[in-house]
Order: structure tokens, then sequence, then C-alpha cells
């Protein structure tokens, strides 16, 4: 988990007072997701948005986050809202990975991606009055080589079942990770600079 502000800390500025609009509503049900925006200062509040999440075909990866950001953002918006949508997907040899269907699955996951480096692709969409701005980040991971059995463990934990590409940077996955290049936070789930950037 990502560190939690400490008790009796200065109060966090609500930056949406600052850029015209009273509450950033988030679209999307990831806890991560929420606390990068909390640790930044961003305040928001959270509608989870329901969407079709199918690959159009021929779709690139970068091209299928963005759109999903998209949609996302506007299924959750209600008139006068400023919404922030996002996806994010891990992407090894052309192949989308998004959240395991179960621990057999994310096994097999895990070991694509053992010893090789992959690209994990996250689409953000900002909705803000009549404007749309949608924007992708992209971060190379290298992962160190697995065992059957550092495999099994990992997943027993159930950590893997809810995030792309069956991992969590920031939890018991930290381990296997050799390196990274680029936004570690884009690889948490959402490249909070690239987000402050475009509430500017």
């Amino acid at each position: 988990m990502l560190a939690k502000p400490r008790t009796g800390a200065a109060s966090v500025p609500i930056y949406g007072i600052q850029y015209g609009f009273t509450m950033l509503v988030l679209a999307s049900a990831s806890p991560r997701r929420r606390e990068i925006l909390t640790l930044a200062g961003i305040a928001c509040s959270v509608r989870p948005a329901d969407v079709d999440e199918s690959r159009l075909a021929g779709e690139s990866p970068g091209d299928y986050v963005r759109r999903l950001a998209e949609a996302k953002a506007r299924a959750a918006r209600q008139p006068g809202e400023t919404v922030l949508g996002a996806d994010t997907v891990v992407v090894i040899d052309g192949r989308i990975l998004g959240k395991p269907r179960d621990a057999a699955d994310a096994s097999r996951m895990l070991r694509l991606l053992s010893g090789c480096a992959h690209d994990v692709i996250t689409g953000v969409c900002l909705l803000r009055n009549e404007d749309c701005q949608t924007v992708s980040e992209t971060t190379r991971v290298k992962f160190s080589e697995l065992s059957d059995g550092e495999i099994g463990s990992y997943v027993s934990t159930d950590e893997p079942l809810d995030k792309a590409g069956a991992y969590g940077i920031q939890g018991a996955a930290s381990k296997f990770i050799e390196r990274i290049e680029g936004c570690y936070f884009n690889v948490v789930g959402l490249p909070i600079s690239r987000v402050y950037r475009l509430l500017r």
C-alpha cells in the first residue's frame, strides 16, 4: 500500500477550488487511484462507471486504454461536473494483460512476465465543461526470473486478482521488480504528474 498521511499533519489543500470546480469525480472503483489523488492533495469523490471493456478489432493498446478512459468518464459524468476516467493495462509482446479471471490465469500472466520487460499503459480522460482531454502514459517494467514456487506463493495472497497484469508494484510483488523506466505511479494505476498537468 501507499503510505498514509500522518495523523495530525497539516490539512491537505483541495485543488478543486483552485481549478474552478467543487470536487473532482473519479470514475473508477480503484482504491489505489483515489489514494494517489488524495496523497497529491487533489480531493475527489468516487463514482465507478460500468462500461463494455471489449477490445475493438485492430485497436492498439494505447488507443484501447484512451477509449475506455473516456467511456468511463462520460458514463459517470453528470451535468456541470469535472470527471476523471482511467484504465490501465499491461502489454507484453503485443499482448494485453488485463485483470486475471482467477488464480490460474494470474499464474499464467506471471509466467509470461517472468524475466522479461513489459509496458504498463494507462489511459486518462479529463472531462471539464465542454473540454475533453484524453492522453496515455507508458512505463517500462523489468521483472526478475520467477520460480513456480514464487508465483504460487504470490498468487495465494490474492493480491494479483484485482490488478492488471496480475501484480501490484506497491505490494508483495515489489520484490520481483528489477527496474522501471518512467512514472512509478502509472504502474500503480494513475500517472499523477500527467493528471496534475491536465487539471492546471
